[in-house]
């Protein structure tokens, strides 16, 4: 026995009969709505419990209800409503139970009467369709009945708009034959594999969800469907079967599998683009575009030899211009880790509170404006090379979790407590002088021991004045190709020009200048003579822009000017270059751009500090 609430779909109180059938403690079943124990049941129990609150009592011997592991009880079921109540007192008795004491009482009659007879089976179907007529309208899933010997019994108006037959071509007939002799494949479909018929023989209830129907046009219709068998006095008499059309189902799936081929086709597709674009990266940036045959580049290319095919670390030091991303190309590509990315980082170009998630990335949520999960440089980087430029700008607090990640290879995303491993070489570079950072404070001894663990400098060109000519036509060949002006020529006159001019600016004002000269020049033919006529090959600089009234500076004055300036910022400043009161600051220069000049200057920050 049950109290059930129909309206609130929960399940009050169970005796411990109906508890030893649905297999469970009273606590246990009224912890899941009524409607867990129903399944295939639904439908019937909404026209039973309708019948039982208008015209209580009601009796039925259709419904099936799940135990907790799921397995059917097909039961008659007693309805009454309790007095001044919308609750019902569900009397249950487990049908096959019932069915075989009534078998023993009526085993004299049916020796008499001989079997259940063919007007028997029919009244058992009349009676289904007659109890349950407007769930069979309404119900959107077709339905029909079989006797035990495959004949349609019965059939709702939703499965005669399905298959396009009536219910006169249907009842009467054999089923099988009608829609169901066939498989997707045109193949025939033996009624003895049928999981429809197999329920007239097991007394189980068969679920199938791709074989199809075939409507009265000959059109194949996917569908999934339910066959319960039909028990009368203990003997199966036939099955009640519930399909539904999965027409459009199966066509979401195709489309599904269309979409997801195309992504898998994309991908591969990006993945062959990406590993032509490290082609050409590697072509373009080699250890061959390192230019020159002075014993400094030699030396350097010797170093960088040495260290590629190692996952040491390595620091790079040098003033601004000098190529010091084209040496940690160069090591990338000579290592074993060539065929996974370099990944470059600018810390000079971070703001100081975005470090940490540029670095290590972030999960939605952990500060304003992060609405995505986001994977940091050094995820990007696993299995290859990360390229810090300027690490000397890292703030000093990110400095202790950067070295953690170089120690234990280990790190967290911003907002999140999850440790991710990663396997990354890092290849550091500086134009300023980090011993003199860490006896400042700004930056960790630790740190700069890790990072400097193969040393390289890259020399400025002026050192190796004697590979000016190498690279004037190096990036010559570029800048014609770049702006598309072929048969352009340095006369050897200019190259004695350039051999004598001191490059500030190092390799990259080189190739800025010669650049410059390719845009401008009219006849082929490129001149040098402004650069030692003591004319700025651009238009502004630090001191001002040259006015007329002025007129123009020697390269030497200008030089000295710069010089001067600047030592009487770090007088002013007490040595200080970086930070807030810094000459840098005074002086509206990067501090990268004034360390640099003050080591071309040979001017040491230390001998100004009070």
């Amino acid at each position: 026995m049950l109290v059930v609430d129909p309206f609130s779909d929960r399940l009050i109180d169970a005796n411990a009969a109906a508890c030893e059938l649905l297999g469970g403690e009273p606590h246990l079943l009224s912890a899941r709505p009524f409607s867990h124990f129903l399944g295939a049941s639904l439908p019937l129990w909404v026209s039973f419990t309708d019948e039982a609150l208008h015209r209580s009592p009601a009796w039925s011997d259709d419904l099936v209800l799940l135990d907790l592991t799921r397995q059917p009880h097909h039961v008659e079921t007693f309805a009454q409503v309790l007095d001044g109540h919308s609750e019902l007192l569900l009397t249950l008795v487990d049908r096959d139970k019932a069915e075989q004491r009534r078998a023993k009482a009526d085993l004299g009659r049916q020796h008499r009467r001989g079997h259940v007879g063919w007007q028997r089976v029919e009244q058992v179907f009349e009676r289904i369709e007659r109890q349950n007529q407007l769930i069979l309208g309404a119900a959107g899933e077709g339905i029909y009945g079989l006797d035990a010997e495959g004949r349609t019994t019965f059939v709702n108006p939703a499965a005669e708009r399905i298959l396009g037959w009536s219910s006169d071509d249907m009842v009467g007939h054999d089923a099988h034959l009608l829609f169901h002799h066939t498989r997707a494949d045109g193949s025939h479909f033996p009624v003895q594999q049928c999981s429809i018929h197999a329920s007239f023989s097991d007394g189980q209830v068969h679920r199938v969800d791709d074989e199809v129907f075939w409507h009265k046009n000959g059109e194949a219709i996917p569908v999934e469907y339910t066959s319960t068998p039909i028990f009368e006095m203990g003997r199966l008499v036939g099955a009640v079967v519930l399909f539904r059309d999965i027409r459009e189902r199966k066509l979401a799936e195709q489309q599904l599998r269309d979409a997801l081929t195309e992504v898998e086709s994309l991908k591969q597709r990006l993945e062959l683009e990406n590993q032509y674009l490290q082609e050409e990266i590697k072509a373009e940036l080699n250890h061959r575009e390192i230019v020159g045959e002075s014993p400094a580049v030699a030396q350097l290319i010797r170093q960088i030899a040495l260290v590629a095919p190692t996952d040491a670390n390595v620091l790079i030091s040098g003033e601004s211009g000098t190529g010091k991303e084209l040496i940690a190309r160069a090591i990338h590509v000579g290592s074993e880790r060539s065929d996974r990315p370099l990944i470059r980082v600018n810390c000079a170009a971070i703001p100081r509170d975005l470090f940490e998630s540029e670095f290590f990335g972030h999960v939605r949520g952990a500060f304003t404006g992060a609405v995505n999960d986001r994977p940091g440089r050094f995820e990007l980087a696993d299995g290859g090379t990360l390229f810090l430029d300027e690490v000397g700008e890292i703030p000093l607090e990110l400095q202790s979790k950067l070295l953690r990640v170089l120690q234990d290879q280990q790190f967290e995303r911003v907002g999140d407590n999850v440790t991710r491993e990663v396997d990354v070489r890092v290849i550091a570079a500086t134009n300023r002088e980090l011993r003199e950072m860490i006896d400042e404070g700004s930056f960790r001894e630790d740190l700069y021991f890790r990072l400097n663990v193969f040393p390289i400098d890259s020399v400025p060109l002026r050192s190796r004045i004697g590979d000016v000519p190498l690279l004037a036509r190096h990036f010559l060949l570029r800048a014609c190709q770049k702006f598309n002006k072929p048969g352009v020529r340095i006369p050897p006159a200019q190259l004695e020009i350039l051999q004598r001019y001191s490059w500030p600016g190092n390799i990259r004002e080189l190739e800025n200048v010669i650049e410059r000269q390719v845009i401008v020049t009219q006849d082929r033919r490129l001149t040098f003579d402004d650069l030692l006529a003591g004319k700025s090959p651009w238009p502004r600089d630090e001191l001002g822009t040259v006015t007329e009234e002025q007129g123009p500076l020697p390269e030497q004055e200008l030089c000295r000017r710069q010089r001067d300036n600047a030592i009487a910022a770090l007088r002013q400043c007490a040595g200080k270059v970086s930070g807030e009161g810094g000459a840098a600051e005074l002086l509206g220069l990067k501090p990268t751009t004034l360390f640099s000049r003050l080591k071309g200057w040979g001017v040491m920050p230390r001998d100004f500090r009070r």
